[in-house]
């Protein structure tokens, strides 16, 4: 069963979150890393991977995103907080190869 990712990435500093929902976190984080894309999270240099969830419905991760991203920021930072306090970059260590 394919699953899906809501994922949360900031850039160096923690200033900006970004929000996004993908089937592959780990393409879909290389791409961020690489600014293969002109968007909000290249514009602001968000490229840390500091939280995600994992759903086995694209659709519920897509409900659950939208969610997030009516949210206040407080809300957010409770949510990476519980298992990644230090905000350090989950993504660190991954071998990405495609």
């Amino acid at each position: 069963m394919k699953k899906s990712y809501v994922y949360f990435l900031t850039n160096k500093n923690n200033t900006v979150i970004y929000i996004g929902v993908t089937s592959n976190i780990f393409r879909r984080v290389y791409q961020h890393k690489m600014k293969m894309f002109n968007g909000f999270a290249s514009k602001y240099n968000c490229d840390k991977l500091v939280y995600f969830e994992e759903y086995d419905i694209i659709e519920e991760a897509i409900v659950r995103e939208k969610q997030l991203k009516s949210g206040n920021r407080k809300r957010k930072e409770d949510l990476i907080n519980i298992d990644n306090s230090e905000w350090k970059d989950l993504s660190e260590g991954w071998i990405f190869s495609f």
